[in-house]
């Protein structure tokens, strides 16, 4: 170690802007009862905001009450799950607020995932009713007696529109394939008739902090994804240490830019429950590709705008960003990839806002380091450093324990009161990513002497493409499925746009021939559209270690040289 030093000294905390605490007084409220909080004292404040279609807080705490009884009536109680499989629609943040409030499990599922991906996270996670969209429910139906799923409740794009848009949509929502014709099956239910309905109120619950209130799936650089436990307790310490690290932002007095997935931690935590516990207007963005984001942006004025790399890319290539006034913008986040020098220089001249880059991982709810919002140093190039009541130390690549020298290498480790219980049903996972107390991040990094951490290299396999996360194995368990593939093996390969990009190297049986056209074609129907590779090298072995295991860092080496 350096000589005087050790991470417990925090030497990242004479970096705190004035105002950010070392240490939060914390509330012991779980997220409903922020959620009525905010319906007492903002009643008529606009909540949520969809295409223009506004709900207040009040209209939202009558909306999340009806839910829980609709819940409560289907025989949903305390400690059951259920799942949410939407995009950002009003019914996505009643749905979520619904179940918490009864007492129950919420399952956030990505609507981008294929049937197979889906299957294994609704039966892992024995969810018993599903939330979804018309466009995916058919599909859902023919999925239910595979899965514990008793109800589906299924909402439309055009439960929530204004006028006129609200008399149009029946009239071209199927024709722009917004809409879709729900065939009649048992237990099957349309959510604006089903909220309507009259029934007795959810019982009282009491929510216990430490009880279970999620379990959020994420993918492992090896098998299935695991569902990460997150507390009711860390759920509501992540939005109050949220609070503590953007002092001058005040309760009642911004809009949320509500673009980042709900389905994503990063987006559920930062962008939903962070907006809701400070009684923000939330502006959704069902689709976040850059013409819907300027769009947004020029006609509701966000304030604060959490988002990830691509979209801040996409949107400054956009040619509509030459006409949209973005000014009203005052703070943005940015998380999951490194940000570009200059997109953000580009980004705050064009907004006039400060972006500070944070790090975060499913485990920890997300967020664990952030760089200073205002009056503190920015670092470009660092993830920031560690928020309030957040430990962090580099240990040791071999022993995972020893703490290395300030600017030396090693395993970024965490501990704080936004890391997860652990991972569902996988004890040996949890043992492993959870010593002693503290989460190993299987990133590698290096912190400075100012306390600023620099991520040098992730999880060697993981390939983040447009922001999301992608697990080579659930690729590579796919082309092992194929009749003609011998081996296989993908790697993340450099985009201009999405970051990465995903590239497969296959070795075929002997005696088969295959195209590249033929595995894309196979792999439409089997992975998200996010994971599907866009290029597929044939080649006749792969480089190995002595014990077989395949030279992953050899073919990036390769693939770099190339780019």
């Amino acid at each position: 170690m350096t000589k005087g030093f050790n991470y417990q000294d925090k030497p990242w905390l004479s970096s705190y802007e004035n105002d950010v605490p070392e240490q939060v007084d914390y509330e012991r409220a779980c997220l409903p009862e922020f959620l009525e909080r905010s319906a007492r004292e903002f009643p008529d404040r606009m909540a949520l905001n969809f295409q223009g279609y506004q709900v207040t807080y009040s209209e939202l705490k009558t909306m999340v009450d009806r839910f829980a009884a609709v819940l409560s009536d289907f025989g949903i109680g305390k400690g059951d799950s259920v799942a949410i499989l939407l995009p950002n629609v009003i019914p996505c943040v009643v749905g979520y607020y619904a179940i918490l409030k009864i007492g129950a499990i919420v399952v956030m599922n990505n609507p981008l995932y294929s049937d197979r991906e889906l299957e294994h996270q609704f039966n892992d996670s024995s969810a018993k009713v599903l939330i979804t969209l018309d466009l995916l429910a058919n599909r859902m139906i023919d999925l239910r007696p595979k899965t514990g799923i008793r109800q589906i409740v299924y909402t439309s794009i055009g439960d929530y529109l204004p006028f006129p848009k609200n008399l149009l949509f029946p009239l071209v929502g199927k024709k722009k394939g917004l809409a879709a014709t729900v065939r009649t099956a048992s237990d099957v239910f349309k959510w604006k008739p089903l909220l309507a309905r009259t029934m007795a109120p959810s019982p009282p619950i009491d929510l216990a902090f430490d009880d279970v209130a999620m379990y959020q799936y994420t993918g492992g650089t090896t098998g299935v994804s695991k569902g990460v436990m997150l507390t009711h307790a860390n759920l509501s310490r992540q939005v109050q240490q949220l609070r503590a690290w953007f002092p001058n932002f005040n309760r009642g007095e911004e809009d949320m830019l509500g673009a980042l997935p709900f389905f994503h931690v990063f987006g559920l935590s930062v962008a939903m429950n962070f907006s809701v516990y400070m009684g923000w207007g939330d502006i959704l963005v069902p689709k976040p590709q850059p013409e819907p984001l300027l769009e947004v942006i020029g006609k509701f004025r966000p304030t604060f705008a959490p988002l990830v790399p691509t979209m801040y890319i996409g949107m400054l290539s956009s040619p509509a960003i030459a006409k949209t006034d973005m000014t009203s913008i005052k703070g943005c986040f940015s998380g999951s990839a490194p940000l570009p020098v200059e997109v953000i220089r580009d980004f705050e001249a064009k907004t006039g806002a400060t972006i500070v880059e944070g790090f975060g991982m499913t485990e920890s709810t997300p967020v664990t380091h952030v760089n200073p919002f205002a009056g503190g140093k920015r670092k470009v190039g660092s993830i920031g450093v560690p928020i309030s009541d957040t430990e962090c130390r580099i240990v040791d690549l071999d022993d995972g324990v020893t703490d290395v020298p300030v600017g030396d290498i090693g395993e970024l480790i965490i501990r704080g009161p936004q890391v997860m219980k652990g991972y569902w049903n996988k004890p040996e996972a949890t043992a492993e990513t959870l010593a002693d107390g503290w989460l190993h991040t299987g990133d590698i990094a290096k912190m400075d002497k100012d306390g600023y951490f620099f991520i040098v290299d992730r999880k060697k396999d993981m390939i983040i493409s447009g922001g999301y996360n992608v697990y080579p194995r659930d690729i590579e368990e796919v082309f092992f499925e194929h009749p003609k593939v011998q081996e296989a093996t993908a790697i993340g390969i450099p985009h201009a746009k999405r970051g990465e990009q995903v590239k497969v190297f296959v070795v075929l049986k002997e005696g088969e021939t295959a195209t590249r056209e033929e595995f894309l074609e196979y792999c439409k129907d089997k992975l998200a559209t996010y994971k599907l590779p866009t290029e597929i090298e044939f080649r006749s072995e792969l480089p190995k270690t002595n014990v077989g295991k395949v030279l992953k860092k050899d073919l990036r080496a390769e693939e770099m040289a190339k780019h």
